[in-house]
């Protein structure tokens, strides 16, 4: 995808805008430098749509000291359109995403702070955006491709690059939590809905899953806090996930409208890009939560420039490494996957287990494509061998095979991923029993739903089945 865009010139004074609904007091600054965004127009949630977040143009810009007053000055020269700054755990570098020239697509570049050197680290004919910098010398990006943005994962020197992701639908990388694991953005339900929702997945792809299973308001935008915690926005409000919760956790604040990506201060405060209501420009305000107080305190305006959105902020100051995580994925084509208990789901536990399970998939042109189905014990209990890298889905039949419950979207499991799952969409507050089971005291050898078997019998004639 080739996105048009024009250069970005700041040339306005960086005074303080009083804005409808928002205080004018003065507002303590951080202590560290900030980079933040600047764009005549920003569309928070574009990429989830494969469109272009900033379609006329943007360009990071440094608030020293988070002083405005000295005026922020750009973050690097000679490009058509930055934006996306990802500072690094030592802080000495900086990882964005850039258009050389107004036709060009956005690119991924690393810029050295103490000399302003720059190196390009994905260049390609579709856009890569959203950079996110990984323990062990890599990072983890967004790349365009036909069926949207996919996670990407290379070595910051561009080499040994992966594919994370396979959906039909694109995922943005929002942060990497301390624990290691990447937060990102998509569509809920996975890879065929449009109300953007938050996931997590490991490094190398394996263990996608759902943040937290109480869906149905937009939330985007995630960082970590100190505390552990994760903030984000739902437009108009803010919320976070606490690990003690299994469901988000409304926070008062000052009305407004939210673009999402919060920074932390060492003081606790929080950078966040508001606006008083849609048609009017995102500024960048400070605000310190009070969890002790029934109200919000008021938002204080840092930095708002006339015509443009501020959005995007992140300090640049040192930060903890998250742990790295050590892949477990073995050299196998399919995967497998053990359901301890299908009747268990959000949905409410069904009273009778289901007959068989049913495992579709999607073919190159997109069509839905069954691979086949398999027993399921009398304790909800299944173990299939899976398609690997590829977007899949369940569906729970009776002994007619009428289908009982189903999956409304995809997921998929790497190929070599060994995984388990508690039950369909139960959440991460449901646990097993203690117990064996009861396929597993029948064989421990998956049954065979990748659709190789199907294949294989179609081309030789031979009508098969998954009976054990």
């Amino acid at each position: 995808m080739r996105v048009m865009a024009r250069v970005i010139a700041i040339t306005a004074p960086c005074a303080l805008l009083l804005v409808c609904g928002f205080t004018a007091e003065p507002a303590q600054s951080p202590a560290a430098d900030i980079i933040v965004t600047a764009a005549p127009v920003y569309k928070p949630l574009a990429a989830l749509r494969g469109e272009e977040r900033f379609p006329k143009g943007a360009q990071l810009l440094v608030i020293h000291e988070g002083k405005p007053e000295a005026r922020p000055e750009p973050l690097v020269s000679g490009f058509a359109a930055t934006a996306d700054a990802n500072v690094s755990f030592d802080a000495k570098t900086v990882l964005f995403a850039g258009k050389s020239t107004a036709d060009d697509p956005w690119q991924v570049w690393e810029l050295t702070l103490a000399d302003h050197s720059l190196h390009r680290i994905v260049a390609d004919a579709n856009d890569a955006i959203r950079p996110l910098y990984l323990p062990g010398n890599r990072l983890v990006y967004a790349h365009h491709t036909t069926k949207g943005y996919q996670l990407e994962v290379a070595q910051l020197d561009g080499s040994a690059v992966q594919v994370l992701s396979y959906l039909p639908a694109s995922v943005i990388p929002a942060l990497v939590l301390k624990d290691g694991r990447i937060l990102f953005e998509a569509g809920f339900p996975l890879g065929s809905g449009s109300t953007p929702e938050l996931f997590l997945v490991y490094s190398d792809g394996s263990g996608v899953e759902s943040y937290r299973c109480d869906h149905g308001t937009a939330r985007w935008g995630g960082t970590q806090l100190a505390s552990g915690d994760v903030v984000f926005t739902q437009g108009a409000t803010v919320a976070k996930f606490r690990s003690p919760l299994a469901k988000k956790e409304s926070i008062v604040t000052p009305r407004a409208e939210y673009a999402g990506a919060i920074a932390e201060t060492a003081s606790g405060t929080w950078l966040m890009s508001a606006r008083a209501s849609a048609g009017t420009h995102y500024a960048l305000k400070l605000w310190k939560p009070n969890p002790s107080r029934s109200e919000a305190g008021a938002l204080k305006t840092l930095l708002a420039q006339s015509g443009e959105d501020i959005v995007e902020p992140v300090l640049v100051a040192t930060r903890t490494t998250p742990k790295r995580h050590p892949s477990g994925l073995h050299d196998w084509s399919y995967a497998n996957l053990l359901a301890i208990d299908s009747r268990l789901s959000r949905e409410g536990d069904l009273r009778v287990a289901p007959a068989s399970v049913r495992l579709e998939t999607l073919d190159a042109e997109g069509r839905v494509v069954v691979t086949g189905t398999a027993p399921v014990e009398a304790d909800g209990s299944f173990f299939v061998q899976t398609p690997g890298d590829k977007p899949i889905r369940f569906a729970l039949l009776d002994a007619k095979g009428a289908v009982l419950r189903q999956e409304h979207g995809w997921f998929w499991i790497r190929r070599g991923e060994q995984r388990y799952c508690t039950g369909c969409h139960t959440g991460p507050e449901r646990t097993s029993e203690n117990r064996l089971p009861a396929v597993l005291l029948h064989t421990t050898t998956p049954a065979d739903l990748t659709g190789a078997k199907e294949m294989r019998e179609a081309q030789s004639g031979t009508p098969g089945g998954n009976s054990r």
